[in-house]
């Protein structure tokens, strides 16, 4: 465990830093091959269910329409020409919910800023309970300008691709649906989430989607015992930082 792995060296550091620094890098490049090796096996999955219905979304679009006017997408549309996997994510945003999830927003402001990359080769979407009229408003008050957002007020994709309990809980999910011969299969769900944690652990299962916890993993501080992201702050001023 005491190999040297490269000969790159940071000012100041100590002898007794490097040593427990290269047992950290073992670490993180078995983790890299543990990462490959479950992406590979994703991969290898072969196709799930065919989808049930083929459910149609309520879809806003880029304006305000007429809210007597219904403009509807089914889930068949949202394949893009040529990309044969589409990729949904269940907000938490149900109609009886004052505000939207706090922490699924947190992940929908970063994925927001990808999506001109990600539509190069999938086509991802973001489902939520709540009228489309009220995802786009709190949309718009957000600043989101890129995803593509549907409402589920008139089907039951939460309830049949879990983003929604039985007794009507919104729930956070995604899902990746793979469309071939002409059908489309349900291919994975972050299904971590249905398993037990081990004590004080997170679900982590949208981790993978969520860069605000991988970038506090790199921290010291680390993610925290208790903090979690939220809709608001309360600005900070220069002499109180």
């Amino acid at each position: 465990m005491s190999q040297t792995l490269h000969a790159v060296r940071f000012p100041g550091e100590s002898a007794a830093y490097r040593v427990a620094r290269d047992r950290l890098l073992h670490a993180e490049i078995e983790l890299r091959r543990q990462v490959e090796a479950v992406a590979a096996l994703r991969r290898a999955l072969p196709p799930g269910g065919e989808i049930p219905v083929d459910y149609f979304f309520d879809d806003e679009g880029d304006t305000p329409v007429d809210p007597d006017v219904e403009r509807q997408l089914r889930l068949s549309d949202l394949f893009d020409d040529g990309k044969d996997s589409l990729a949904i994510y269940s907000f938490m945003f149900g109609p009886a919910m004052d505000e939207p999830c706090p922490s699924c927003s947190s992940i929908l402001d970063a994925l927001d800023g990808e999506m001109p990359h990600l539509r190069q080769r999938i086509h991802v979407a973001v489902v939520a309970k709540s009228p489309i009229q009220r995802i786009r408003h709190f949309a718009r008050e957000r600043g989101w300008r890129h995803l593509h957002l549907l409402s589920s007020a008139h089907n039951t994709y939460n309830a049949d691709y879990h983003g929604e309990t039985a007794d009507g809980r919104q729930m956070p999910a995604l899902n990746v649906f793979l469309r071939r011969d002409g059908k489309i299969h349900h291919a994975w769900c972050s299904e971590l989430m249905f398993v037990p944690p081990e004590p004080g652990q997170d679900p982590r299962h949208v981790d993978a989607i969520w860069p605000l916890w991988n970038l506090l993993d790199c921290t010291p501080e680390g993610r925290g015992a208790d903090w979690r992201p939220a809709l608001r702050y309360e600005e900070r001023t220069a002499t109180s930082r």
